[in-house]
């Protein structure tokens, strides 16, 4: 099995990612190797902004690749596994069963005057903005038009994202088991021109929303998905949908993510 630890520069994930490898070079016949090009297991060593970049780093893999999180801080919703419990992660590692759980990505493919394409995946959410001043943009589900919107911007947000900008910008948290992204309003004006439904819209993998922003064409439109971001102009539109890959993350123990949702938001049951 092939590994790779990827941290971030935090001097204590730093030194729990040295620790870990130590305590995995220390295990006779482990058949374990490490590679930071080609792995089997991506363990990320940090929050959940470290393991949201290495998802980008391995974005072109996840096909073969499962990720394991080890929180240097306080608890995420991505890891399973504390910095003082490498120990019982390395005996995991060691009888490895090959078993995953799986997350819905999204998938934006962004579509720029003169026929120029990018596509782009996010675990958590892909935002769009005006970089001054507010969005305007048509909102169409299924190629029929569905809204006018004029605000701060809109989020597409995938289950496991639910919990992060989404909710803080008034949207539902959503089961991962689900295969569904959710479109979010922020900070919507409306009046007799500009009308939004003004909730959050939940959506199926067989749907497909479309974003069009004339403003894109003369103005800079900001675009943020998980931790990377970038300005751009001549954007036509974007179309947002359920990725056909999603990620994988090792089965030894992982935490169910209503019990995630409970210790973070709500804290433990009063006696």
């Amino acid at each position: 099995m092939k590994i790779a630890i990827y941290r971030n520069d935090n001097e204590h994930s730093i030194n729990i990612a040295e620790a870990l490898t130590s305590k995995i070079l220390a295990v006779p016949d482990a058949n374990i190797e490490f590679d930071q090009e080609n792995p089997d297991i991506v363990i990320s060593v940090g929050g959940d902004g470290t393991l949201l970049s290495a998802f980008h780093e391995y974005d072109a893999q996840l096909d073969s690749v499962r990720f394991i999180g080890v929180h240097t801080g306080h608890l995420g919703f991505y890891a399973d596994w504390q910095d003082f419990e490498l120990d019982e992660l390395v005996d995991s590692l060691t009888h490895d069963s090959k078993e995953y759980v799986e997350y819905p990505i999204l998938q934006a493919d962004l579509y720029f005057s003169g026929s120029v394409k990018q596509t782009i995946y996010a675990l958590n959410e892909v935002v769009i903005k005006r970089s001054f001043g507010t969005l305007s943009a048509e909102v169409l589900i299924n190629d029929n038009y569905f809204e006018r919107f004029k605000g701060d911007g809109l989020s597409i947000a995938t289950p496991s994202g639910s919990t992060a900008y989404n909710k803080a910008i008034g949207g539902a948290v959503v089961s991962p088991n689900l295969d569904a992204m959710q479109l979010t309003e922020i900070g919507s004006i409306n009046n007799r021109v500009f009308r939004t439904l003004g909730s959050p819209v939940i959506l199926s993998d067989h749907d497909i929303v479309t974003i069009k922003s004339p403003d894109a064409m003369d103005s800079s439109v900001q675009i943020a998905f998980d931790t990377l971001h970038f300005v751009t102009k001549n954007l036509e539109k974007i179309d947002f949908k359920i990725a056909p890959t999603k990620i994988r993350f090792a089965k030894y123990r992982h935490m169910n993510f209503w019990h995630r949702i409970q210790t973070s938001f709500i804290g433990p049951e009063e006696k």
